[in-house]
C-alpha cells in the first residue's frame, strides 16, 4: 500500500475536539465561527478571506457538492439546502475519525450531545473534562471555603469517571508562568473564600487554578494543557509552553502524561519539551485549520524535534462540523506531503513513513488514552 493510500485509510483519533451545531447555520453565525476573534470583522470584509476560509471552500465544498472555486455565498447557500442534520453528517463522517475525545467545558448553545455527535460522525466518543468548569459547577452548587479542596476532588472524580482525560485552561485564566508548586490547604481555603464571596462565575484566582490543576494530576488521567494561540481572552505572550517548564519537570516520574495542545507559534518549543520529558506529548490542534495551505510547513517544523511517538492528531474544531472534517483533511494532506517528501528524498523508507503516520493519526492516542480499536 502506498503512503497516500495508507493515510487516507486511517481512522483518526481526534484527541481534542468540541461539539458542533448539527443543523443550519446562518451567514453571520458561520462567519463568527470561522475565527478565534470575539470581534466582528471590519465592514466590507469577510472571515472567508483567510487561510481557513480558503481551505474550507477548497476541501469542504466538494463534500457538499459545491465547486471549490465557488464564492462563499454559493457555499453557504448550498449548505442551507440540506435538511436537518444532513450537512453535518456528511462532513463529520467524511473526516474518517474512529474516536472523538470531546472537551465539554466550552460549547456553543444548541450543540450536539456526545451521543448525537458520535452518531453523526460514525465515531466512538469519550469526554475530556475541563478542570476549571468543574470548579465553577461546584461554586454554583454552593460550597464553603474550608471544604472547597475536598469537595472539588470528590466532584472531579465523579465527573471524570468515564472520561479519557482532563484539561486545564490555566493559560487563558492566568498564563503558563504560574508557580509550579501545589498550594497549601490554608492558602486554598483563603483563596476559595475570596472567590466564593465575590460570586464571580469565572475562576481566575491563580491559587485555585493551581489547586485544580494539581487535583487533575492527582486524578491520574492524561492532562491536556492549552498552550499557544486562541481567542483574545488569551495573552499569547504567556502561553508559551516553555513557561510551564518547571511544572512539567516536576511531574517527571509521577506517571501522568501531559499533552500540550495546539502550541502554535510555539510548536518548536513544544517539540523540545516532548523530547526532553518522557511524559510530555503535543498536538497541533486548530493550527492545521488556521494555517490552511501552510499546514504542511507547520507540521514539518513540529516534527523537527518531537519524538514521533509523542505527537498526536486533533482538530480542536468548535461549532462548525466543517472544522472537524477540515482538520482531518488538512492533516492527511500535510502528512502525505511532509512524510512523502522525506521518502522521495531518500531520508525515510515508505514503510517507516506509513508507520509514523499511523502513530500520529491514531496509534499514539490509542495507547495514551487506552482506546480500543474503533
Amino acid at each position: 500500500m502506498s503512503l497516500r493510500a495508507a493515510i487516507e485509510e486511517l481512522r483518526l483519533v481526534d484527541q481534542h475536539v468540541h461539539s458542533v451545531l448539527p443543523g443550519a447555520v446562518g451567514r453571520p453565525e458561520f462567519e463568527r465561527l470561522l475565527t478565534e476573534s470575539d470581534q466582528p470583522p471590519p465592514a466590507g470584509t469577510t472571515q472567508f478571506d483567510s487561510q481557513l476560509g480558503f481551505a474550507l471552500r477548497r476541501w469542504c465544498g466538494p463534500v457538499l457538492g459545491v465547486d471549490p472555486a465557488a464564492p462563499p455565498d454559493a457555499y453557504v447557500a448550498r449548505r442551507a439546502l440540506f435538511p436537518g442534520t444532513e450537512a453535518s453528517a456528511q462532513l463529520l463522517s467524511a473526516a474518517g475519525c474512529g474516536w472523538l475525545l470531546v472537551d465539554t467545558g466550552f460549547t456553543e448553545p444548541g450543540s450536539a450531545s456526545l451521543a448525537d455527535l458520535g452518531d453523526l460522525a460514525g465515531a466512538r466518543v469519550r469526554e475530556v473534562v475541563r478542570l476549571e468548569t468543574v470548579a465553577e459547577e461546584l461554586a454554583a452548587a454552593g460550597c464553603g471555603a474550608a471544604e472547597f479542596a475536598d469537595r472539588y476532588r470528590e466532584l472531579l472524580w465523579r465527573r471524570s469517571a468515564d472520561a479519557a482525560a482532563v484539561k486545564s485552561i490555566i493559560a487563558y485564566r492566568h498564563g503558563l508562568d504560574f508557580d509550579p508548586a501545589r498550594p497549601g490547604r490554608s492558602e486554598v481555603a483563603t483563596a476559595a473564600g475570596a472567590w466564593l464571596r465575590a460570586a464571580s462565575p469565572r475562576l481566575t484566582d491563580p491559587v485555585l487554578l493551581r489547586e485544580v490543576l494539581w487535583a487533575g494530576v492527582e486524578r491520574g488521567l492524561p492532562v491536556q494543557l492549552h498552550t499557544g494561540f486562541g481567542d483574545p481572552d488569551l495573552d499569547l505572550r504567556r502561553a508559551d509552553p516553555l513557561l510551564a517548564r518547571d511544572f512539567l519537570a516536576g511531574l517527571s516520574g509521577a506517571g501522568v502524561p501531559v499533552v500540550l495542545l495546539h502550541c502554535y507559534p510555539f510548536h518548536r518549543q513544544a517539540g523540545f519539551l516532548a523530547q526532553a520529558y518522557p511524559h510530555v506529548y503535543l498536538d497541533l490542534g486548530l493550527t492545521m485549520n488556521y494555517t490552511g495551505a501552510r499546514a504542511a510547513a507547520v507540521l514539518a517544523e513540529a516534527l523537527e524535534l518531537a519524538p514521533f511517538a509523542k505527537v498526536l492528531y486533533s482538530s480542536d474544531a468548535f461549532g462548525l462540523p466543517e472544522l472537524v472534517f477540515l482538520g482531518a483533511r488538512l492533516w492527511r494532506n500535510a502528512a502525505a506531503e511532509v512524510l512523502g517528501g522525506w521518502v522521495e528524498g531518500s531520508h525515510w523508507s515508505e514503510a517507516d513513513a506509513i508507520r509514523v503516520a499511523g502513530l500520529i493519526g491514531a496509534g499514539n492516542a490509542a495507547r495514551l488514552y487506552g482506546l480500543p480499536a474503533a
